[in-house]
This record gives structure tokens, C-alpha cells and sequence, in this order.
């Protein structure tokens, strides 16, 4: 663990956590959201998702709270309640969202680039790539430079990108016309948006986009100056990027669902071009370089330090575990940004866009939140660290099975194609939890995780016959 000058205060905890969830997804909900749901579907999505998602965040406020000795939040918990390959799956899965949500990031950022300098295109052509790599590599260095100085400037362009944000919220209730709002509420005239249900299953792994970094505070918990400013960030990082949901419902208030869904991302800077003219545009395109950037570098601490955290207990491999004099866990950052280059070179060849590596990314997150969820259950139900607490253990143990009933929901909203793919990003990680076990000299798995290991290689197999046989697609 870090020395008291590298601990992290209050704020910058929460900067850690509005950083990570205010990336590129606010900037492009517009677009994305109409692409999948009408206004009146609209408004019962982020209804279902603002609940879960508190519910979600008071789960991670309570846990970090009543199991301070946990570091490492949504990994620790998993392992903590439901064994250890579970806990490696938590943070192995964790992991793969966090740096394919970096590699999608930069195809976001150049596409951005690209509305002043059309070269970088749809922002995986090569001039794209080539400077995207330059970035990485430069924000690399950067964090080798030290936790807490990282920390520092993610703060600093966190408040810079709200300015943009807030500004839009506010022309934009100006310019809300009731009557764009109401028309087609259901989404009726367009039939390829299907039933009202199919509208808000079709929208959800959009809206919770929007809110993965909520649990940022507890993967730092360690380096947290207080415990219980863990808790607080967490639930204060997800009040404060709530209201940006206004994004989105005030823009089906500016132009109809089809013009939406019809926008370029970034789409609020289509939005505020409507109202305003160009200069709406640029405004909102330079406020996403700069969330871009501080995004970036959320993320890339988060990469780090969920790989390390589950190595200083030996859920995975002791090299993973290697510090530099500046306290970075140089290894695991090596290690994440090497496979975030690695994909880079990979959307030359797949045109992967932005749409597409946030789905991925998004499902592949969506374990490790039931697995915390379902370990507020747990505590709750054993009436472990509840001993006099009645009521509160009641209240907690409700809230506990919503956020759990949420992330079900999640599962079942991403669909057949998601769970598949998110089989074939799990089955590797295997052989980590492999070499881990044998580094302590334990069998690799329990009866039960054989059983579960299993479905997951079948899960997988079927996945990648999918991509062959071209059924199933990034």
C-alpha cells in the first residue's frame, strides 16, 4: 500500500468517479438513444436505470462501509461471498470493460477530431489509429508518474468538461418544444423500434454506459485517505451525473426521434448546432476532447489498480503485483495498455465503431456488478456486520435485491449475442486464475467452479463458431 502522501481525498475521489462515468456516452446519447427507443420509452428506461443504478450505488456505499478491510471493490466483494475463481472473473471481466471502454474512447476521440480535421474519419482510419497510439502511450508515461499526480489532472479536466455539459442543459430547456416532445411518443410510426419493451430492453446497455465508473471510489478504496469517504463519493459521483440524463430527454424535445437517430456522434453537438448554428458544434466537440482526455485517464488508473488489487491477494499472478518507486502498479499498466494498442491495430481491419466496442464493454461489466449486488444480499441474509442493526439490515437487504434484480435485467436486456461474446472474453482469463492457484500451490478449481468454468468454455466455443460462421458479430 501507498504511503500517507499518496492517499486520495474526498474530492478527488469523486473526480475519480464523475471522471470515469462522464466519458464519451453523455456526449452521444442523443443519437444513441433514439436509435433504440422513442420518447415515451425513453423516460421508463432511465426510469428502470436511475433506480438500479442507486440502488447499485448504495450497495457499493453500504459494502465499503461494513467490510472496510475489503480492498478492491467489486472484485473483493465477489470473492468475498462467492469464492475465488468468482473473484477472479469479477476482476478479469472488470478489466476487459475498462480497457476495451479505453479503445472505444479513442475511436470516439478521433472521430470528434474528425468533424475539424476530416482525415481521421469515423476515427479508425490509419492517420487515427497512429495518433491514438501516440496518446495512449503519452498517458502511459504519464501514470508511471505517480497515482496521485494522475489523480491531480483528472480532477482539474473533470470540472473543465462539465462546463460544456451544463451549458447545453440549460439552451437546451430554452429551446424545448413540448410539441417535438410528445410527437410519436411511443415510437408507433417507426415500427423498426418494435414494442415499447423491446424499445427500453434495446436502450439499457446505452444507459448504463452512462454510469460505469459508479463503483471507481471502492477499486481505490485502498488508497483512500478515509474509508468512509468511499461511500460518500460513490453516492455523490451518481446524484451529480444523474441530472445529466437531461442530455437526452431535452434533445427529444429539439428535433424528432428519426433526425436523432440520424446524427453523427458526437450527436449533442448536432443538438446545440440545431438550436445555436456551428459554433453549437465546435462548442460541444472541444468539451468532448477534453472528457475524452480526463476519461482516458480515469480509465486507465481503474485498469491498473483492478489487476493489481486482485494480485496482492493472489487471485492473480504475483508479477501483476510489481510496483514502481512511484507506487503504480507498472506491470498491470503495462500490461492493459499493450492489449488497448493491440485493438487499436485491430479496428484498421474490423471497423469496429464506437457503438459496437461500448456494447462490449458494457456486457462484459455486467458480472461483476450482480456479484456485488448479490453480496449485499449475502451479508444482509447472514446478518454478518448487522448484529444491531435490525431495520438497517432490513432496508439494506431490499436494496440489495433490487440492484441484484437490476443486474439480471442487464443480462437479459444485452441479449443472446452479448453473453455469448462476453464467454469468449472470460475463457482466457483461466489460465491466470491458473497460474495464480499453482503460484500457491492449490488445485486451480473448487467442484462448483468446474461446473461453472464449463458453461463458460461452451459459452464460448459457441461464440467463436459464431464469428466464423458469421451469426454472431462485433
Amino acid at each position: 500500500m501507498s504511503d500517507s502522501a499518496n492517499k486520495l481525498k474526498l474530492g478527488a475521489l469523486i473526480a475519480l468517479v464523475v471522471g470515469s462515468m462522464v466519458g464519451g456516452g453523455i456526449f452521444s446519447l442523443p443519437q444513441n438513444i433514439a436509435n433504440s427507443a422513442g420518447a415515451g420509452a425513453t423516460l421508463i428506461g432511465w426510469l428502470i436505470t436511475g433506480v438500479g443504478m442507486l440502488t447499485l450505488a448504495f450497495v457499493f456505499q453500504t459494502l465499503a462501509n461494513r467490510k472496510p478491510e475489503l480492498d478492491g471493490g467489486v472484485y473483493a466483494y465477489a470473492k468475498a461471498g462467492f469464492g475465488d475463481y468468482m473473484g477472479f472473473s469479477s476482476a478479469w471481466g472488470y478489466w476487459i470493460s475498462a480497457w476495451i471502454g479505453n479503445v472505444s474512447y479513442m475511436v470516439l476521440l478521433f472521430s470528434t477530431l474528425g468533424y475539424f480535421f476530416p482525415v481521421f474519419g469515423e476515427g479508425n482510419t490509419l492517420p487515427a489509429v497512429i495518433c491514438a497510439s501516440v496518446l495512449l502511450w503519452l498517458l502511459h508515461f504519464l501514470v508511471l508518474r505517480g497515482i496521485k499526480e494522475a489523480a491531480f489532472i483528472n480532477t482539474i479536466t473533470t470540472i473543465a468538461k462539465m462546463v460544456p455539459l451544463v451549458l447545453f442543459i440549460v439552451i437546451a430547456a430554452i429551446a424545448f418544444k413540448m410539441d417535438v416532445f410528445t410527437s410519436d411518443f411511443w415510437g408507433a410510426g417507426n415500427t423498426e423500434l418494435g414494442s415499447v419493451m423491446d424499445q427500453v430492453r434495446n436502450m439499457m446497455l446505452v444507459t448504463v454506459w452512462v454510469f460505469i465508473g459508479i463503483e471507481g471510489a471502492s477499486i481505490f478504496s485502498a488508497r483512500a485517505e478515509k474509508r468512509s469517504d468511499v461511500g460518500k463519493a460513490t453516492v455523490i459521483g451518481f446524484v451529480g451525473v444523474l441530472l445529466l440524463v437531461l442530455v437526452n430527454v431535452l434533445s427529444q424535445g429539439i428535433m424528432a426521434q428519426a433526425e436523432l437517430a440520424g446524427l453523427k456522434n458526437p450527436s449533442m453537438a448536432g443538438v446545440l448546432e440545431h438550436v445555436v448554428g456551428p459554433w453549437g458544434a465546435q462548442l460541444i466537440s472541444i468539451g468532448l476532447i477534453v472528457s475524452l482526455a480526463g476519461a482516458l485517464l480515469s480509465w486507465t488508473l481503474l485498469c491498473a489498480e483492478i489487476l493489481f488489487a486482485s494480485a496482492r491477494d493472489h487471485t492473480m499472478p504475483e508479477f501483476l503485483r510489481k510496483e514502481n518507486v512511484n507506487h503504480v502498479p507498472a506491470n498491470a499498466l503495462w500490461l492493459s495498455n499493450g492489449l488497448i494498442q493491440l485493438f487499436l491495430i485491430i479496428t484498421l481491419f474490423n471497423s469496429s465503431t464506437y457503438l459496437s466496442l461500448l456494447y462490449l464493454a458494457t456486457s462484459m461489466i455486467l458480472v461483476p456488478y450482480f456479484w456485488s449486488s448479490a453480496y449485499g444480499v449475502l451479508l444482509a441474509v447472514r446478518g454478518e456486520t448487522y448484529e444491531n442493526a435490525g431495520g438497517e439490515r432490513n432496508k439494506d437487504l431490499l436494496i440489495a435485491l433490487i440492484s441484484s434484480i437490476y443486474a439480471i435485467w442487464l443480462v437479459y436486456a444485452a441479449g443472446i449475442q452479448y453473453l455469448l461474446l462476453s464467454a469468449l472474453l472470460y475463457a482466457p482469463g483461466a489460465i491466470l486464475f491458473a497460474k495464480a492457484k499453482r503460484e500457491l500451490g492449490q488445485p486451480v478449481f473448487t467442484g462448483v467452479e468446474k461446473i461453472i468454468f464449463v458453461a463458460v468454455l461452451i459459452g464460448a466455443a459457441i461464440a467463436a463458431y459464431g464469428l466464423y460462421d458469421g451469426f454472431l458479430s462485433l
